[in-house]
């Protein structure tokens, strides 16, 4: 019985692990539907949407499935708990990469982003992916020490986005009131991607250790436990 507990805790983490790597996909997609003006990405993106709420919807159900069925304490617990807190996180990331494929469809044929500013979205996006899949990897490692670095990664949007506003704010700004909101929205979007990212990677070193890191504490100790 205990094994086969195990193994539907095994499989949920696996779920858990693909759904974030369509969701970087995702992002990766809409990214270049937004620098390129591209239709079908921008599309594919929307449509591809369905398969990450579907596959949330049963990963919840998993999980709900296992703490109505198996009672379980301790570690076990926060594991489950753990996953269906990921499960939103997770849904949240793949839901931004559909905003910013909105966005580029809503601007077609015309590009939604003025030349000078394409650097960094181009940028903000592979962050973006790079953190997508770095928080598959966590997932799939449960590694709390690897999760505790994705705050360092964080940080590199963090400074893109308020950068990102030094040019929205230049006086020079010729773009008009539309691009400026535009630019705004995806910077937002962009930025929370990333914040959800590490929100799993947070999550993960609960599952693992018990203890809930803050913002200034994704530390490492000697033994691998973030403090």
């Amino acid at each position: 019985m205990r094994t086969a507990y195990h193994e539907q805790l095994d499989a949920l983490a696996s779920l858990l692990g693909e759904m974030c790597g369509l969701s970087g996909r995702a992002m990766e997609r809409a990214t270049q539907a937004l620098l390129q003006a591209d239709l079908v990405l921008a599309e594919q993106v929307i449509t591809d949407h369905e398969q990450i709420r579907a596959m949330s919807a049963r990963a919840e159900e998993s999980a709900f499935v296992l703490l109505a069925l198996q009672a379980p304490v301790a570690g076990d617990l926060r594991s489950i708990v753990g996953a269906i807190q990921i499960v939103a996180d997770i849904d949240r990331m793949g839901a931004l990469a559909l905003h910013v494929a909105k966005i580029a469809r809503r601007r077609h044929p015309q590009h939604a982003l003025p030349e000078e500013v394409n650097g960094y979205f181009a940028e903000m996006g592979r962050l973006a992916v790079d953190l997508g899949n770095s928080a598959q990897d966590v997932l799939i490692t449960r590694n709390p020490q690897r999760a505790a670095e994705i705050q360092e990664e964080d940080d590199a949007m963090d400074d893109l986005h308020r950068h990102l506003f030094s040019v929205l704010m230049d006086r020079e700004w010729k773009h008009g009131v539309a691009a400026a909101v535009d630019i705004t929205l995806l910077g937002r979007f962009y930025e929370r991607f990333a914040d959800h990212a590490v929100e799993v990677a947070r999550r993960v070193i609960f599952q693992a250790t018990g203890e809930y890191p803050t913002d200034d504490a994704l530390v490492v100790n000697n033994n691998g436990a973030a403090n």
